[in-house]
């Protein structure tokens, strides 16, 4: 479209020429350069200047300046050189062009020759100055006869000319006006000749024509005429002041020139232009074009505002050096300049479409990646007469490229690091496309192609029976599978494999399955390593227990032994009596088989509780457990006169452990608690031993003291293995009781008391099997008052 509208402007005799809306040239029609002898580049760079008379130039400029600056259309006058060299006098009649936001998007101008009004003019003005020279005396007269002879000249000549007076009150109209209007002189006279403007432009006009003789300087105006037949055309007034001896002006001459035509080009080519203008400059593309041989000639607003190269400022000069505007890679980024240019000239040269990558700057100075497009636009014969090219940012793509290039490496990586790969397989085709690191994992060489045979061939002997069930299961259409298996490389080592896979259609409609392979063979060792130790410590610890309860299972089984040799003596006694006491020796004897039953359940608890076996998931009464290990340390609590108290919930259910376990972990921490108040002499030695519902179902037991209490910030550290705070500790009885409380899925925590000292608690969950039902305790919870004294004294 834009090379259609330069053809047509091409082909109007009239010299015409489009600027930008900063007043910067873009366009001069073939009429214009033939007369002027400067063609479009020479007229774009600034050198229309060499054209305009070098007197005139100043004030064209500030003329021009000041059109732009109003919006306004307006006249300029200023004369033009020839090509042959010759200077003629031009109006330049300028005029806005608007979009539908009413924003400025060009200038046209069409330049038209007044020479012979020029010359008539100054044969006036040369006339009348000759009259004054001759007959000063006769100076009335003279003037009359020259108004008389001027009339008779502007009647002659075939241009519609007036004048007026000072006031603007026109006093004659050229005989052609008068024929043209179809009115008489007297109807002419003052403002009688409005009264053919058409009313739609006589306020306009009016205003205007008020402002230039209040100015007292040239001027014009359009309106539309109504001609003798009633039809309106379009005519420029312009407006010239005569000035007398004093610098007043004492009248004004005036013609009026048909531009009707040029009006109804203007509006077409303006149309045009507004279209071709609002589609170039609306797309959301960056767009250019260039000569045939590369050289950039135009870029739309959306490239010129993005790379802060907008030429609509007011302050723009015609001037101004455009060398850097008209580049293509004026913007493009230092490393990639020479890339771009060197693509671009290779498109340019084999005449075909092609594209280059490259980066180009903002004008708030950012760099973005681009897509530069080119192609060619060709003529009837073939050949090319212009380029067309767009720029499409591509820097969001670039980044996600560059991020999807790092990921890969990056999962690429860590699948190495963590011993993974993935895995995809076609259960109907039986395809199976893998990750390099299985590679690695399965030992078979890169490329090779990875069937079901391949990875049975891998698989352990005693885990192929796993390999069925997972066939079996993909065969199903299973969702979702896991196992856990062996492979023997050739070397005849061993791996272990946890295989998770996912069910997923693919675009045919075919069963296929997307899982990862991991590599747990060190963590398996691992695992049983730690699993190693920790019964090892566990028993260890158990031991070291043994030697400080030593002396309270040894008082705990005195008592019922010091109680069957006093029954049985009391026995004999009876039996001696006569008669025989029969009953109260019968009596006795139940009290001394008591007494022995008991003896054998503190030594069956002391052998279980530091015996080594695995442990075995029971249900077990909390509370119970806690006063059995309650009758194994009273001994030690004794002596160190420790108060006890206890606080256990009625009503709890059993909890999912290993009986002894947990008791162990509950004699850990009344040892730790009655050890902690020790060094106290200021308060009691209490410690408080409770349970109590938890949170989601859990139980929690806790121990609380009132000893030294612990330091917040390093609470954690004494479940840590060897961390001690006690001269003659290991640091190993917290450690293991932890990890023995995580085995049963709970968890083993400490707390500083509001008040003195700590607590400690582990919370574990409740035991339910269907065939097991779950019962309260029966221990009751005894009052806040309760308290096990012994031997404070």
């Amino acid at each position: 479209m834009e090379i259609d509208r330069h053809r047509v402007l091409d082909a109007l005799p009239a010299m015409i020429w489009i600027a930008l809306p900063d007043g910067q040239a873009c366009f001069v029609n073939q009429s214009w350069s033939a007369y002027t002898g400067l063609d479009l580049e020479q007229a774009l760079i600034s050198g229309w200047q060499a054209a305009i008379n070098s007197e005139d130039l100043p004030n064209l400029l500030e003329r021009w300046r000041a059109l732009l600056a109003s919006g306004q259309p307006g006249e300029m006058e200023a004369r033009l050189r020839s090509a042959a060299g010759g200077y003629q006098y031009f109006a330049i009649n300028c005029s806005p062009v608007f979009d539908d936001n009413g924003r400025i998007v060009e200038w046209f101008a069409i330049s038209t020759e007044i020479g012979h009004r020029i010359r008539a003019e100054e044969s006036i003005r040369q006339r009348e100055a000759k009259l004054a020279a001759a007959e000063q005396d006769f100076q009335q007269k003279a003037l009359e006869q020259n108004e008389r002879t001027f009339q008779r000249i502007l009647g002659s000549i075939p241009t519609l000319a007036w004048t007026a007076e000072p006031t603007g009150a026109v006093e004659f109209l050229s005989r052609n006006f008068l024929d043209y209007l179809g009115i008489t002189a007297e109807e002419a006279q003052g403002w009688g000749w409005t009264a053919s403007v058409h009313p739609d432009d006589i306020a306009g006009l009016t205003s205007t024509l008020q402002a230039i003789l209040a100015s007292g300087r040239p001027g014009e105006a359009e309106a539309r005429l109504r001609r003798g037949d009633g039809q309106y055309r379009w005519f420029l007034t312009q407006a010239y002041p005569h000035r007398g001896d004093t610098d007043n002006v004492v009248k004004w001459y005036g013609s009026i020139i048909d531009i009707e035509d040029r009006k109804r080009a203007s509006e077409s080519l303006r149309d045009k232009g507004r279209n071709l203008g609002l589609i170039v400059n609306t797309i959301p593309v960056m767009v250019w074009s260039a000569r045939p041989d590369g050289s950039a000639e135009f870029f739309n607003q959306h490239y010129l505002y993005y790379v802060g190269l907008s030429m609509g400022t007011k302050d723009w000069e015609p001037t101004t050096e455009l060398s850097e505007y008209w580049d293509l890679t004026a913007s493009v980024h230092p490393d990639d300049a020479a890339g771009l240019d060197s693509t671009l000239q290779a498109i340019f040269a084999s005449g075909q479409p092609g594209e280059a990558e490259a980066r180009l700057r903002r004008y708030d100075g950012e760099y973005r990646w681009f897509l530069f497009r080119a192609n060619p636009l060709r003529d009837e014969t073939g050949n090319i007469i212009k380029w067309y090219g767009t720029n499409t940012d591509i820097d969001d793509r670039k980044r996600a490229e560059e991020a999807l290039k790092r990921s890969e490496a990056f999962l690429a990586e860590g699948q190495y690091l963590a011993g993974m790969g993935n895995i995809s397989w076609h259960v109907t085709t039986g395809e199976i496309l893998w990750s390099e690191p299985l590679y690695r994992i399965f030992d078979f060489k890169p490329g090779t192609v990875i069937t079901l045979e391949r990875i049975a061939s891998r698989v352990h002997p005693e885990d192929v029976h796993l390999m069925g069930d997972m066939l079996e299961m993909a065969h199903r259409g299973e969702s979702d599978f896991e196992f856990q298996h062996r492979i023997v490389l050739p070397d005849q080592s061993v791996k272990h494999l946890h295989l998770i896979a996912h069910l997923a259609h693919s675009d045919s409609g075919q069963i296929e399955y997307i899982g990862a392979v991991l590599d747990i063979t060190q963590r398996r060792r691992s695992e049983e390593a730690l699993e190693k130790i920790r019964s090892e410590l566990a028993h260890a610890t158990r031991i070291m227990s043994l030697s400080a309860l030593t002396a309270s299972i040894a008082h705990e089984v005195n008592q019922p032994l010091s109680g069957i040799v006093t029954n049985a003596g009391t026995c004999l006694r009876m039996l001696a009596a006569d008669p025989p006491n029969v009953i109260g020796a019968r009596e006795t004897a139940r009290r001394t088989i008591r007494d022995g039953n008991r003896a054998a359940d503190i030594i069956a608890r002391l052998r279980s509780l530091f015996g080594k076996k695995s442990a075995a998931i029971e249900p077990v009464d909390l509370n119970e457990a806690a006063v059995e290990v309650i009758a194994l340390f009273s001994g030690e609590l004794q002596r160190n006169r420790v108060l006890l108290r206890t606080q256990f919930a009625s009503g709890l259910p059993f909890v999912g452990g290993d009986r002894v376990q947990l008791q162990q972990v509950i004699m850990n921490l009344l040892r730790n608690a009655a050890d902690a108040t020790i060094m106290v002499d200021d308060r009691p030695r209490l410690v408080v031993l409770g349970t109590e519902p938890g949170e989601d179902g859990d139980i929690r037991l806790f121990v609380q003291d009132a000893g030294v209490g612990l330091d917040p910030h390093v609470s954690e550290q004494f479940f840590e293995a060897f961390y001690t705070t006690k001269a003659d500790g290991m640091g190993i009885g917290l450690s293991v009781s932890r990890s023995i409380v995580e085995s049963h899925g709970g968890r083993l925590w400490a707390e500083a008391n509001d008040g003195p000292g700590a607590t400690f608690s582990f919370s574990i969950r409740e035991y339910v099997r269907p065939d097991i039902p779950s019962h309260p305790s029966s221990v009751t919870s005894a009052p806040a008052s309760a308290t096990i004294n012994r031997g404070l004294s």
